[in-house]
């Protein structure tokens, strides 16, 4: 684990960090010119801040003391060279505040920008993922790094980075002034240099791995949280609350110890820092004092001098500081780094076009998928569907179903063979112009914590509200939306847990309508139900479905008699079952040909 010189810090950590921070720092370059020039400006005032109090006690105190009228006169009973002193005193403060505020405005404005882009730019990378990418990860812990990784990175970018950079200009600045003051006493006080550089080279490197550990260990935490409360019903009808609630205290206890080892550490690092810069202050205490007995420096010189070293020293202070800050923003920088590095398994290919006036012919040639290597849940699986022919869609659970609806979403490639969406290859097609092709209704709706207007015009952000009105009118759920509080304009809870079951898959048979796509996929879409609102949902899929390409995945007889034909899917293999139930004439709506026998009832809605 290599660490940078003088610091200690995992190189890795912060150079993944400052790979993506700085091309995003660049489109904010002027912001950056103006805070460093302002830095500039405050290192100057700084500078300048002890030579007034050096005028004093070198040309007024002596003349005071030795009963002398000062040449400049005197106003109020002081003299003037005093007052002239005081007000250059107030002026290089005021100048110094002001330009460290303007330096602190610019680079937090520059640091909120572009920590937002990175975030923006991590979260589009994370929608853009594979399912077999979302199955290897933790919600929770992707909810973290989008989260608080990312505020860590802004917070540290203004509290640490922007004192460390001040402090390394003023350092240089101080430095070079010393050295012309004094440079046998600038070599006394840069003596601390070498041994707070052999500090934090032993601590740094722990620092990091502390909190690298840490913020894996509050992704878990984060982890278990999203689980818990995505299934709060379930964990109480099965009083799973103790099992979860010591799951969850070991994980923050695993959390607590990375976080006060981390903690430990740097305040080791900062205490020592303290001892080697009180040793070098008491060394240049002691030199000083023999450089103004002897005469080569004058009593006003060594005052500025030791004020010089509280600057000079600052750097190391900071650095000691926000070593444990520094050292979580570099985890967690590393962290975010591990996301947009992550290069999507689907994305368009460089010859890929829009696929133009699709009509949902659908083939799979010789298909194979492999979620996990060796074990083929599709094996050299073909199949045809014609445009507007209906196909049921049965086998066992992990058979490969919903696999089989993801191939044709393109949300995953198979290791061999092809789909094909009217002729073309889907690695040749455009993901926006393929997905925009088909509309889903699945099993478990999914809305948002946002209006009902906005949940159906999700499936075709530029649709007018009349166009919205006429799609929740074909599912049948104007009438209850019509009755909520504020109508369209009702604010649904979370995944719509505010609405039935049957309320919830009308709502998204409506979002499918105003998709308006040529293929429709079903997921098991009336499970869960009871008769009352299976007999709603399959009207409104009825109206939804006619005239298209339709793919059912289904265990209720209801949902498969009127297929035109059902296959099962069975080791992988794909198979033509004889079609038992009646035939479908044209037009005749679903839930006239299927009857609603008691056996296949299951749980009511609300």
């Amino acid at each position: 684990m290599g660490g940078i010189r003088g610091t200690g810090f995992d190189l890795a950590a912060l150079r993944a960090t400052l790979r993506h921070l700085l091309p995003l720092l660049r489109q904010e370059r002027g912001l950056v010119a103006l805070g460093l020039l302002a830095m500039l400006v405050e290192v100057l005032a700084t500078l300048a801040e002890p030579w007034p109090m050096k005028l004093v006690i070198d040309e007024v105190l002596p003349a005071v003391l030795n009963g002398e009228q000062p040449e400049s006169g005197q106003v109020l009973g002081l003299p003037v060279l005093a007052i002239v002193a005081a007000v250059g005193l107030l002026a290089a403060a005021g100048l110094r505040a002001g330009a460290a505020y303007a330096a602190t405005v610019c680079f937090a404005k520059a640091g909120a920008r572009v920590t937002t882009r990175m975030r923006s730019a991590a979260y589009d990378r994370v929608l853009a993922q594979s399912v077999r990418y979302h199955q290897s990860k933790s919600s929770g812990d992707l909810l973290s790094r989008l989260t608080a990784d990312v505020i860590r990175i802004q917070e540290v970018a203004v509290t640490a980075g922007l004192p460390l950079v001040g402090s390394v200009v003023t350092f240089v600045g101080m430095t070079v002034v010393m050295l012309i003051l004094d440079p046998l006493l600038t070599v006394a006080a840069l003596v601390a240099v070498p041994f707070f550089v052999l500090a934090a080279r032993r601590t740094g490197g722990r620092v990091t791995a502390a909190a690298r550990e840490q913020r894996r260990n509050e992704g878990a935490v984060a982890g278990l949280v999203g689980e818990a409360l995505g299934s709060v019903r379930v964990v109480q009808a099965y009083r799973l609350e103790e099992p979860l609630a010591s799951r969850f205290g070991a994980s923050n206890a695993a959390s607590l110890r990375s976080g006060v080892r981390t903690q430990r550490l740097a305040a080791g690092l900062e205490r020592r820092t303290d001892l080697v810069i009180g040793a070098a202050t008491a060394i240049v205490l002691l030199v000083g004092t023999k450089r103004v007995m002897d005469g080569a420096l004058t009593l006003g010189e060594l005052v500025v001098f030791v004020s010089y070293l509280k600057s000079v020293f600052k750097p190391m202070r900071n650095l000691a500081k926000y070593t444990g800050r520094i050292s979580k923003a570099a985890a967690s920088g590393e962290r975010i780094a591990e996301l947009l590095d992550a290069e999507p398994e689907l994305r368009d290919m460089p010859w890929a076009r829009p696929l133009r006036d699709p009509r949902g012919d659908i083939r799979l040639l010789d298909v194979t998928v492999e979620h996990t290597p060796g074990h083929a849940v599709l094996s050299d699986a073909s199949l045809h569907i014609r445009p507007g022919e209906r196909v049921g869609i049965v086998g066992p659970s992990g058979s490969g179903k919903s696999t089989l609806l993801a191939l044709l979403l393109r949300m995953l490639d198979p290791q061999s063979g092809r789909v094909l969406l009217d002729g073309h290859d889907l690695r040749d097609l455009t993901l926006a112009s393929v997905r925009s092709a088909t509309a889903v209704v699945l099993q478990e709706s999914v809305l948002f914590a946002d209006t009902v207007r906005e949940n159906i015009r999700l499936a075709r952000p530029e649709a007018t509200d009349a166009d919205v009105h006429a799609a929740a009118v074909a599912a049948d759920a104007d009438g209850f939306i019509q009755a909520l509080p504020h109508g369209y304009d009702t604010v649904l809870a979370e995944r719509g847990d505010s609405l039935s079951g049957g309320q919830r898959q009308r709502l998204a048979i409506a979002r499918a309508i105003l998709r308006d796509a040529p293929v429709v996929l079903l997921d098991e879409p009336t499970t869960g139900l009871d008769a009352e609102s299976r007999r709603a949902v399959l009207a409104a899929l009825d109206r939804l479905t006619e005239g298209r390409t339709v793919l059912v995945v289904a265990h209720h007889e209801e949902l498969l008699a009127s297929c035109d034909r059902v296959i099962q899917i069975t080791d992988g293999r794909i198979e033509q079952l004889p079609h038992t139930g009646p035939a479908r004439p044209k037009g005749e709506r679903w839930r006239g040909v299927w009857p609603f026998p008691t056996s296949t009832r299951s749980g009511g809605s609300r």
